[in-house]
């Protein structure tokens, strides 16, 4: 007998028609002889109309008081969940977040989680229950409800495998799996059978939406192995697991863009030691996550400082860079909210030469300027006007033959 995490997203929980889907699913694995610990997001929609509600409520909500209301969205789908299975024959109780005792710090909108308490979700599979838990949701030291940010479900599901030593975490979405490109902009993408924890984290971070990228991290950490399915069908999906020599034989896995990009330059800022702290702390000590970062040339003692960030932390970014830019002597600041980042990641670039010649060739043999480059060992990045996003995209997965077997 396995023990098996299952998550199924807001698209998969939308109604009441889906959320019996989901419980013919559970209930076909339940048969197979599994133990089953279901994690559920929010209905479709749900977590964004609360969302809508805080804010008219006040422009800007008590973060502590945000949390208690967002979170109740997974109150409703877990319980509707253990509804249907029990109406369906199948054993099932649902759990929140105290209950089962999904230990958080205290990071309002964006906790992360410390501990999981195995003891209550253990002693009803004993009793041949399926255990029906809340994703994004925990509680901290206090008993103050937090929630994990978006795509925070599946951190619940790999957490809770990794807390009950569950052999494996099948993700449920609206897509079939992990692509080597999104495709709705590439017609010839094909689905990829599996995937390292590697290739799938800088995809995830990158950009695809596939998978969150602390859930990837947990899964890599704990050797957990994920398959990324569609509740739609009964598709073999993506596994996502530890690299093998396989996997080194293409170059390129796959290609991926992050519109939710924004540039902002510093400008004429004194180069000396302790500038660049000065000017990123305030970022950092309001979680405020820096992605491409480039610093020019010195000249006669001043350089100008570019980096990039979320579109939505834009307002934050501006408001803390205003005082500090200031406070360093800079000029002035620049912003630009234009822009996209386009990808492309593979464990084979480790060994293979000129990969990012012939991405920054195609680009510019489609007239694409690059505005910014990062690299990591196996990820290539490049900041571009957005308005070339879903070109770069197509010209980049035609260029390394992605459409083809490795």
């Amino acid at each position: 007998m396995a023990l098996v995490v299952q998550k199924y997203g807001g698209t998969s929980v939308a109604d009441i028609e889906r959320i019996e889907n989901v419980a013919r699913k559970v209930i076909k694995a339940r048969e197979a002889k599994n133990d089953l610990v279901v994690v559920v997001s929010a209905m479709a929609g749900e977590t964004d109309r609360l969302i809508r509600l805080a804010h008219s409520a006040a422009p800007d909500p008590i973060e502590r008081e945000y949390d208690v209301l967002i979170a109740s969205g997974e109150q409703v789908s877990v319980a509707l969940l253990s509804i249907v299975l029990n109406r369906m024959g199948c054993k099932a109780k649902s759990y929140l977040a105290y209950q089962v005792k999904i230990i958080t710090d205290g990071d309002f909108t964006r906790a992360r989680i410390l501990k999981i308490d195995r003891s209550l979700i253990q002693e009803d599979l004993r009793q041949g229950y399926v255990a029906v838990v809340a994703g994004f949701q925990g509680i901290d030291r206090k008993n103050n409800v937090t929630t994990l940010g978006r795509g925070g479900s599946d951190t619940s599901a790999v957490a809770l495998a990794a807390a009950l030593g569950a052999d494996v975490c099948e993700i449920y979405t609206d897509v079939d799996g992990v692509y080597t490109a999104d495709p709705n902009i590439c017609d010839n993408a094909r689905l990829l059978k599996k995937i390292c924890y590697e290739e799938m984290l800088e995809l995830a971070s990158a950009g695809a939406k596939v998978l969150h990228p602390r859930s990837v991290e947990l899964a890599k950490k704990y050797e957990v192995p994920v398959y990324v399915r569609s509740s739609f069908n009964d598709g073999a999906g993506t596994l996502v697991t530890k690299e093998d020599k396989d996997m080194e034989k293409g170059v390129v896995s796959g290609v991926t863009y992050d519109r939710d990009q924004a540039k902002i330059t510093v400008i004429h800022v004194p180069d000396r030691p302790g500038v660049a702290a000065r000017l990123f702390t305030p970022l950092s000590d309001e979680n405020i996550p820096v992605d491409m970062i480039i610093q020019n040339a010195s000249i006669d003692g001043f350089t100008d400082l570019t980096f990039t960030v979320s579109r939505k932390d834009i307002g934050a970014v501006r408001r803390l860079l205003e005082i500090s830019a200031k406070e360093v002597g800079a000029q002035g600041l620049q912003f630009d909210e234009h822009i996209a980042k386009v990808s492309i990641v593979g464990v084979g670039m480790r060994s293979h030469a000129g990969v990012a010649s012939k991405m920054f060739a195609t680009l510019a043999k489609e007239g694409i300027n690059i505005l910014m480059i990062s690299t990591s060992e196996i990820k290539i990045s490049c900041a571009i006007e957005a308005k070339y996003t879903e070109l770069a995209v197509r010209v980049l997965h035609d260029a390394f033959g992605l459409e083809q077997e490795s």
